[in-house]
């Protein structure tokens, strides 16, 4: 009964503990629901911001990272590591986007989200594209594969819109010019506004490199336009670059000229050092065809200086990157290692569970048992008892039994010995009549006794008989009168 109150108690203190944890936790929920939706939109603003303010894009990546940590929100997590990593990219630090986007890799595959995985691996094909062409469309295609299995229809878009860059710089201009098209015309299904922009600049930038001018020029200006109107600095003086370069071509110097001093004015902007030298370059191209040979040596100087620091650079990138990715693989090595002991970890702790359980019934039966036989036993020396006393009364009334057949026995052998005397008084008293009438046939045989006296005679020792017989009967009857008799 104890155990059985006491399982009670706990039932209601652990449903009233539930039911309260349950009010809790969906307050919790909610709370939760509302933060990881801050962090996804504080992810989605630092992703819009990349070709307007990289700068906001690590700010809003960066407060999107802390908030989800806080939430332990793995995709949230992942994706704040993918913008910051976005946006190291736009300001062209290469070692630190690395790092971040294979940060990324490592909580995207934690919460096993695809899609995130191809995004990355996107990125870090972006990331080698002026540097490892073959790296580059290696992450490339391994985005495409996950898109495609996925049918991410943005994404795929966007990779066919990359891989042709790629192909551009290898200078495969037929291959590059045929994952643009199709690009633009998967982001024209889509409706994608930036996505149209980044084809037509990429387009506008092979024909010019075909020496198709005015096809180029048509396809730079809708997209400066379009990008004009969204405010993204990083592709207008990414397309002012390209049309400074057709002015040139064309002889518009003036034209040319006031499309790289705007063009530089976004290009400080956007904080992009890549984007600087390619203008001191485009320069020193227009100045050398005004034949202002003074201006253009000055700006010589500084390509020349420039491409010394950014050969440098550029080595140093790339084995930086290759020196980071190999660490990072490492660390997911050893995440993955880990991983399988808190794994084998878990396996042991609820095996240890179960097994504590186990004992705890065990030892629930044990008692249960133990109590069982307790009350068995208790139940065993009562009915003993109850025995004991019944052996005892049956041991009295076999005793009393015992006395009772003495008794009748004694009184058996009285009456035995009784009967055993009357039979023996029987015997005399009736020999005696019998004796007279046997002398009386003697007597009458030898003709000694007249008949008539031998017929009184004869009376005589009937009448006598019968009354010694009546007094036989009578005695046999009267046990008084035995004893007299047996006295006499």
């Amino acid at each position: 009964m104890k155990i059985s109150a006491l399982a009670i108690f706990s039932f209601f203190i652990i449903f009233n503990a539930y039911t309260q944890n349950s009010s809790i936790s969906s307050d919790k929920i909610l709370i939760y629901s509302k933060d990881t939706t801050q962090v996804i939109k504080l992810n989605d603003l630092g992703f819009k911001n990349r070709l307007i303010d990289p700068e906001l894009t690590i700010l809003y990546g960066n407060k999107a990272l802390s908030l989800a940590k806080n939430l332990k929100y793995d995709s949230g997590i992942a994706e704040a590591y993918r913008v910051i990593g976005v946006g190291k990219y736009y300001l062209n630090q290469n070692e630190a986007a690395i790092e971040n986007y294979l940060n990324a890799l490592t909580y995207f595959k934690k919460s096993k989200q695809l899609e995130g995985e191809a995004k990355v691996y996107n990125n870090i094909g972006n990331l080698y594209r002026e540097i490892d062409y073959d790296k580059s469309l290696e992450n490339f295609e391994r985005s495409l594969i996950i898109a495609q299995k996925l049918n991410i229809k943005d994404l795929i878009a966007g990779l066919y819109l990359n891989l042709g860059a790629v192909y551009f710089r290898k200078e495969e201009y037929n291959k590059a010019l045929t994952h643009y098209q199709n690009s633009l015309r998967m982001f024209t299904e889509l409706n994608n506004a930036v996505g149209i922009l980044q084809c037509k600049q990429n387009l506008g930038l092979i024909y010019f490199n075909l020496h198709q001018l005015n096809k180029s020029e048509d396809l730079l200006l809708e997209a400066r336009k379009q990008a004009l109107k969204n405010k993204l600095n990083n592709s207008i003086a990414s397309i002012n670059l390209t049309l400074s370069s057709i002015y040139i071509s064309q002889g518009k110097y003036e034209l040319a000229e006031k499309t790289i001093q705007e063009g530089v004015l976004y290009a400080g902007l956007v904080k992009s050092p890549k984007l600087k030298y390619d203008y001191i370059l485009t320069s020193y191209e227009l100045e050398n065809k005004r034949k202002n040979y003074q201006r253009a040596l000055f700006y010589l100087q500084r390509v020349y200086k420039q491409d010394s620091i950014t050969y440098k650079a550029s080595v140093s990138d790339k084995i930086n990157l290759l020196e980071v990715q190999h660490k990072q693989l490492e660390k997911e090595k050893q995440n993955e290692l880990t991983i399988a002991q808190q794994k084998n970890t878990k396996i042991l702790f609820w095996a240890s569970s179960a097994i504590a359980i186990m004992a705890f019934f065990v030892i629930f039966l044990l008692i249960r048992n133990v109590r069982k036989s307790s009350l068995t036993n208790k139940e065993l020396t009562r009915l003993n008892l109850a025995i004991s006393k019944q052996k005892d009364d049956l041991d009295q009334a076999n005793q009393n039994l015992e006395e009772i057949i003495e008794a009748r026995t004694r009184d058996i052998k009285i009456k035995n010995k009784k009967l055993s005397e009357y039979s023996s008084h029987l015997s005399h008293q009736i020999r005696s009549p019998v004796a007279t009438l046997k002398g009386l046939m003697l007597l009458e045989k030898d003709d000694l006794i007249e008949k008539d006296e031998l017929v009184e005679q004869i009376g005589k020792c009937i009448y006598d008989l019968d009354d010694k017989i009546m007094n036989i009967n009578e005695n046999l009857n009267n046990p008084h009168k035995s004893s007299l008799i047996s006295e006499e």
